[in-house]
């Protein structure tokens, strides 16, 4: 996505008393992560992991309700009742893939969620996309051609949906490493496609289709039912539902790219379900993510009996 395309996508959501101030930090959106409104409260951004106030510490601007009307309303195309089933999520995902985090008063129905209203904090999380991240990966997560079952393993923030979001896209293509094949991508969160009205904003490949918004157990399921993947991608698997979902899809043929919240291999191990899996030795590899120097760095890489195959 070209710069120019990314910044008008942003600054064209917010108000536009707080739209003058972002101009600046615009002129170059590479390194910007997020932009939090709260009302009443300063006016704050995540660039290069550091956290600042505009327009400055000692003169910051406090973000009003109007404007915070005023950014739904952009967001919503004036029309918050058409997003309510992403409201109840707790986000919207815009066109370019960036994902818009609300929270605020919450309606309940029957003890679920039903909605959020007077919406007092938002969370624009700026979507970006790392072509050729994988490259270090895929050589070790392949053989004869072939995607292995693989199990990404980070702490939150070390960059691996990135990851996975760029070995859909060159598995789906196929490379010098992997012929190319179908992928089916479960996209519970709208973080890997950062679907739009239903098409996917990010790269991932022309042999790739999405379930957006859909649970991961019940969209595995789905789409070897009805698309017949030869690769299976989901992220952040956790509940014991999922876990259940990924051995049926192995039992059936798919390769598996799953990621899971951990420090390394032994945290893994000892989640409940999860490590019965790993000591199942049902996955062929684990890529281990860290963050050192740069997000997405990689500690290791291991095959199914735990042997290094790289280290980072």
């Amino acid at each position: 996505m070209e710069r120019r395309e990314q910044k008008s996508q942003i600054l064209n959501i917010l108000a536009r008393g707080i739209r003058g101030l972002l101009e600046q930090e615009m002129r170059d959106p590479g390194g910007l992560q997020e932009i939090r409104l709260r009302t009443g409260q300063p006016l704050r951004i995540l660039k290069g992991n550091r956290e600042s106030v505009l327009p400055g510490e000692e003169k910051p601007h406090i973000v009003t309700k109007e404007e915070m009307r005023e950014t739904m309303e952009y967001i919503s195309h004036y029309s918050l009742y058409a997003f309510e089933n992403e409201l109840r999520q707790g986000f919207l995902t815009i066109e370019g893939g960036h994902r818009v985090g609300v929270a605020g008063k919450v309606i309940m129905e029957r003890e679920k969620v039903k909605n959020i209203q007077y919406i007092s904090s938002i969370n624009i999380r700026v979507s970006h996309e790392i072509l050729g991240c994988a490259d270090q990966v895929l050589p070790y997560i392949t053989q004869n051609r072939q995607v292995c079952h693989t199990l990404i393993i980070s702490p939150p923030c070390c960059g691996k949906t990135t990851l996975i979001r760029d070995l859909i896209r060159q598995i789906s293509d196929g490379n010098e490493y992997v012929k190319g094949c179908t992928v089916g991508v479960v996209d519970e969160r709208s973080e890997l496609g950062g679907c739009y009205l239903g098409i996917a904003q990010n790269h991932l490949g022309t042999r790739t289709d999405i379930l957006d918004c859909c649970p991961k157990a019940d969209g595995m399921i789905m789409l070897i039912r009805s698309m017949a993947p030869r690769v299976i991608a989901v992220d952040e698997i956790g509940t014991a539902e999922d876990i259940h979902a990924v051995e049926y899809a192995m039992q059936c043929g798919c390769k598996l790219i799953a990621s899971v919240h951990g420090l390394d291999m032994d945290e893994a191990t000892k989640k409940p379900v999860l490590g019965e899996l790993i000591r199942r030795r049902m996955f062929e590899r684990y890529v281990v993510l860290g963050n050192g120097d740069h997000p997405g760095e990689i500690r290791g890489i291991y095959d199914g009996r735990g042997s290094v195959l790289c280290r980072g």
